[in-house]
């Protein structure tokens, strides 16, 4: 059973998808990042491999998101792919007359605006969270409301309260003014929303053709009052889709490009990265002006990648002895050191 594996890592959340060769997704998970993404890639194959089925083989892997150079370098990636890209692929797979793409993620925000089947235009959000599913789990856990209820709450509203959603600070603020002036929670998060979608449609959308169907999807879909506030936006006049998928729209579309790509032989690490233990730090380079600061991932004490060297003079090979260089003169230094202290009696 050929099997492609997609990865999306982002600053939230990281999600996995394992695909068949028809596109079925066979198992997928969506987990926390939680600041930490080599353990959330770690927790994402144990998934995997727990849902792995029998005679199963994965012939390429895909990654995607915010951290996919660390991602590909940690699972082993075939190809990896720009969020925009990846979003896109998997949208015109479940909706392949889609017209315009709405992804809202746990820190960004996506418009993708595709004509025939291809990528015409974007705009991404990656400045202000409001909007973004951080805000809202913000804001659902300081109004003591679980977040699969919040959007359940906005929809038993009769009206919305008018908060303004232009920045994340400005929209608390007016959000506890509306609660100390006496208006309902239902209310409030209804007026959210609405703000919410309102700060979407002025920050990405501004001068552009939006047209249907629109296909929305990311984590923030599966709150059904900022769906509800797109309707209400447009007037209902737009088809808007929610995909099953949603969540992992990002990891579906990466293994499907990984599929499409499909090397002779995969460089899939196997599950064995599961056991691996993995470092990462930085070092600033000051040969130049540039000042470059360089990430170093080491995998079993090994230098595996880096990134962040704008010259490309650094390698894991000039890296590994940069580091035996100075740890060389630390040691002799120390050494000299106590000699000297030694001899002065102190």
């Amino acid at each position: 059973m050929e099997l492609y594996l997609g990865v999306d890592v982002g600053s939230v959340t990281t999600k996995f998808v394992l695909m068949d060769a028809r596109k079925n997704i066979v198992a997928s998970c969506y987990l926390k990042t939680s600041g930490d993404p080599i353990a959330a890639l770690k927790e994402g194959l144990k998934y995997i491999k727990a849902h792995f089925p029998p005679r199963g083989e994965i012939k390429a892997v895909g990654t995607t998101g915010s951290a996919r150079h660390l991602a590909g370098v940690v699972v082993g990636a075939d190809i990896i792919k720009n969020e925009i890209t990846a979003h896109a692929v998997a949208a015109l797979t479940r909706v392949p007359e889609v017209r315009t793409v709405f992804e809202i993620g746990g820190q960004d925000s996506k418009l993708i605006i595709i004509r025939d089947g291809v990528v015409e235009d974007f705009a991404m959000n990656t400045i202000c969270a409001a909007g973004t599913g951080s805000f809202l789990e913000h804001q659902a856990v300081r109004l003591n409301i679980p977040i699969e209820e919040f959007g359940k709450l906005a929809l038993q509203a009769k009206q919305a309260v008018r908060i303004a959603g232009r920045c994340t600070v400005f929209a608390e603020s007016d959000m506890i003014h509306k609660q100390q002036l006496g208006f309902g929670k239902a209310e409030i998060i209804k007026g959210l929303c609405e703000a919410l979608v309102r700060n979407f449609m002025n920050n990405l959308a501004t001068g552009k053709r939006i047209e249907d169907p629109i296909v929305f999807q990311g984590g923030v879909a599966a709150n059904q009052g900022i769906v509800q506030a797109f309707r209400d936006f447009f007037g209902g006049k737009k088809k808007i889709i929610v995909p099953p998928e949603h969540g992992v729209m990002g990891a579906w579309g990466a293994a499907i490009l990984a599929m499409e790509y499909a090397p002779a032989r995969t460089a899939f690490q196997g599950f064995e990265v599961i056991e691996k233990s993995f470092k990462n730090f930085s070092f600033n380079c000051l040969d130049c002006p540039n000042s470059c600061e360089v990430v170093v991932l080491e995998e079993e004490g090994e230098v595996k990648a880096l990134w962040g060297s704008r010259c490309g003079k650094w390698t894991p090979r000039s890296v590994t002895q940069k580091f035996k260089e100075d740890l060389s003169f630390v040691l002799e230094r120390e050494v000299a050191f106590s000699d000297e202290t030694q001899s002065s009696g102190r």
